[in-house]
């Protein structure tokens, strides 16, 4: 068993700021737009708005349980407060809902899209390699967690 849940590249913050630059790039090169400009400032805002929220209670809850957030550190505890009651992976669907938010605001269709492979990479790669690494680490604990609890909403 790792000691860690993720030392690979496929890392969740690299994973999006990825997503993003190569969007960001490709919107400059052929920028297309995917909502009316009435409201891509409010929508878009609104989105980052609670992807912050989002990430800020997932860490709170995260503190609290005395776990720490990033993945290439061991894991001390399932936690099931706060956002983790609902979703085992607040933090990645804050993430993006943090690039569906930039995408409409800058008015992105290439954002938009690319937030598909980032979300692809995190459902098929990152997510099922950490659950296996909690479930090797707390065999008693995760398997009711994930059971109860659904992986995304």
């Amino acid at each position: 068993m790792s000691e860690v849940a993720n030392l690979g590249l496929a890392r969740p913050p690299l994973v999006y700021a990825s997503s993003m630059a190569i969007g960001s790039l490709l919107h400059l090169a052929w920028p297309m737009q995917i909502a009316p400009r009435a409201l891509e400032a409010p929508l878009g805002a609104g989105v980052i708005l609670a992807a912050i929220a989002l990430f800020i209670a997932a860490v709170r809850t995260m503190n609290a349980a005395g776990t720490p957030v990033p993945g290439n550190r061991p894991t001390t505890a399932i936690v099931r407060g706060g956002p983790y009651r609902f979703t085992r992976n607040p933090i990645y669907i804050a993430f993006t809902l943090l690039q569906l938010g930039i995408a409409i605001w800058v008015n992105s269709l290439a954002l938009l899209i690319l937030l598909v492979p980032a979300f692809a990479i995190m459902a098929l790669v990152v997510v099922p390699r950490e659950e296996r690494y909690l479930e090797a680490r707390f065999p008693a604990e995760y398997p009711p967690y994930k059971a109860s609890v659904r992986r995304w909403l």
